[in-house]
């Protein structure tokens, strides 16, 4: 057997990444981690926990607008960027030192500077004239915003990445994008009083989402100040001494201070040496993996965004541990991608699980029995406003198992994670009935709901 330096030399301190090197070097291998950036990956340093701290700082406005009605009087409340920004940028500079250590107290050693694969078994620092050998590799590299570089004036514009560090709140920003990340940076912005624009180019918002979700989410952002233009995008952007014009499709010319595009990822696989190590890519860009996630490189595995299956940070800790049973551990496991459940921390925030309607449809032989409901949330009883809370069951006609749950409003994704196990449990809709409700709160529609509104055969 070839002496390696290592039994496995991870590229990517993610949440993945970090998961599958602490698990293997605790079960006493020889591991290395290489990042190029900090600790942490997406998640913890550019996504899912500073866009959480600043969802929060934004809630807060409307906060303050129910506390009015309940007799409370703010004639001071004010925001101040610059504040809000140093609490975060510790926060996030503690959590990656944390994970930092706990990859030192596992033993891994960690590598800073960015890795490139020489061949199946060779990783090169970029400019620190480092060369690593490793038994086993694992990619774990995430992915990167992407913007149009083809669009004029695509320069002028910033990505999300950038959003968490702007020297100054903008008086008005324009948000290109209808998926997850734009309609939480457009509730974001507009709750810390950004004159906030949303452009997408499909006739809605949250696409791959249930319809009923789509259509209701976009309606409840614009209660809360965000403008959405949609169909439309971009002609070009235009610098002038007062801003960004925004020249789009329809003809609308939009002045702006800042323009960010939320328009979608793409895995981070440039200029990794992939090609001299015999790992290919598929169709869209992403390292093509098997279910156990190997490459096609006999040695080499990847995970987490980098392989575009189901990017969310909790899936790729679950595909890291995954692949420590199955190349450690003689336990061979791949990850269940059914039913598992995911939040949009737009304002008001979305939890979903399961099947949209559409997708039942096609997939329940049968056809789907629908129960939907709307309602004000008692919280907004003295305040006068005309928010409403969607939830919506999708049930299998056939076996009235409860296939897709579908939350708008306060708290959903805190109720979703639970509902997700009543529907990966595979729980009838006769069972969620036989729960008794909590009340008063809102979850308790979810088992009392009792008329449908609508049951049909499958369309396919």
């Amino acid at each position: 057997m070839a002496d390696y330096d290592y039994d496995l030399f991870v590229i990517g301190a993610g949440s993945g990444g970090v998961r599958a090197a602490r698990l293997t070097a605790l079960d006493g291998k020889r591991v290395a981690v290489a990042e190029e950036y900090r600790v942490g990956g997406t998640c913890v340093i550019r996504g899912c926990v500073p866009k959480k701290f600043m969802v929060m700082a934004s809630e807060v406005s409307h906060a303050l607008q129910i506390a009015e009605g309940y007799g409370w009087s703010f004639d001071q409340a004010r925001f101040d960027w610059p504040t809000f920004l140093e609490a975060k940028d510790v926060e996030i500079a503690r959590l990656s030192g944390i994970y930092a250590a706990n990859l030192g107290k596992a033993g891994v050693e960690l590598v800073h500077g960015r890795a490139v694969l020489k061949d199946a078994h060779t990783v090169e620092i970029v400019g620190k004239d480092q060369v690593f050998t490793a038994e086993k590799i694992l990619i774990a590299t995430g992915g990167r915003p992407w913007k149009p570089d083809g669009l004029t004036g695509i320069e002028h514009a910033i990505t999300s990445e950038e959003a968490f560090h702007l020297p100054e709140l903008p008086k008005r920003i324009l948000i290109a994008g209808g998926g997850y990340i734009a309609v939480e940076f457009a509730g974001i912005f507009a709750g810390l009083g950004v004159e906030t624009t949303l452009i997408y180019r499909g006739p809605n918002i949250l696409r791959g989402f249930d319809d009923d979700v789509r259509a209701h989410l976009a309606g409840e952002i614009e209660k809360r100040g965000v403008k959405v233009i949609l169909g439309c995008q971009h002609e070009k952007i235009e610098k002038t001494p007062t801003g960004l014009i925004n020249h789009l499709e329809n003809g609308m010319k939009l002045e702006t201070d800042v323009v960010m595009f939320a328009t979608g990822r793409v895995p981070h696989v440039k200029g990794l040496g992939l090609e001299a190590a015999g790992v290919e890519l598929n169709e869209a860009g992403a390292i093509k993996v098997d279910r156990w996630s190997r490459t096609t490189a006999e040695n080499i595995w990847a995970i987490g965004d980098v392989t575009d299956r189901m990017n969310l940070t909790p899936v790729a800790i679950r595909e890291a541990v995954a692949f420590h049973q199955t190349v450690f551990r003689d336990n061979p496991q791949h990850f269940d991608y059914e039913a598992v459940a995911t939040a949009v921390f737009s304002q008001p925030p979305v939890g979903v699980v399961g099947l949209s309607e559409a997708e039942a449809r096609r997939s329940c032989s049968a056809g789907v029995d629908v129960y939907v409901t709307r309602f004000r949330p008692m919280k907004y009883a003295f305040t006068g406003s005309e928010e409403r809370v969607l939830m919506k069951l999708v049930v299998d006609a056939d076996s009235q198992r409860v296939v897709g749950v579908h939350i708008v409003g306060p708290d959903s994704p805190e109720m979703i994670q639970l509902a997700a196990i009543a529907v990966k449990a595979g729980l009838t809709k006769a069972q969620w009935d036989a729960t008794c409700a909590v009340h008063p709160t809102m979850a308790e529609e979810l088992v009392t709901l009792k008329e449908k509104q609508s049951s049909s055969t499958s369309a396919g």
